[in-house]
């Protein structure tokens, strides 16, 4: 079956600088589209950034964080954290299927803590 592994996560001072890895298995179809979502206590699940030829960022982490590719593997890399970037990150990949509209897979998340 699919599945999304990521890496990376952990505990961070404000300011400081981590990369998120995540690694597809198990893909039979095309990927159209990865991406990073994360989700605070209480809050809903918000895009982070995603890659599908051209590059999307959320308006909170543009010139902060970097999303780049590599065929079946996705990586963002975080700079000048702060505390409210604090969340649980999930891997997104988007592929073409027997589906109308293709298929959707999540990775199972890592934390990111970002203290002050």
């Amino acid at each position: 079956q699919v599945q999304l592994v990521e890496s990376g996560g952990g505990l961070v001072q404000a300011g400081g600088s981590l990369k998120l890895s995540c690694t597809a298995s198990g893909i039979i179809w095309s990927i159209k589209e990865m991406g990073w979502y994360r989700q605070a206590p209480g809050k809903q699940r918000e895009l982070v950034a995603s890659t599908s030829g051209s590059t999307v960022y959320a308006d909170s982490v543009k010139g902060r964080f970097t999303i780049s590719r590599d065929n079946t593997r996705v990586y963002l890399q975080m700079n000048s954290l702060k505390p409210e970037d604090t969340a649980v990150y999930y891997c997104n990949v988007k592929t073409d299927g027997p589906l109308v509209n293709g298929m959707n897979y999540w990775g199972k998340g890592t934390l990111v803590t970002v203290s002050s």
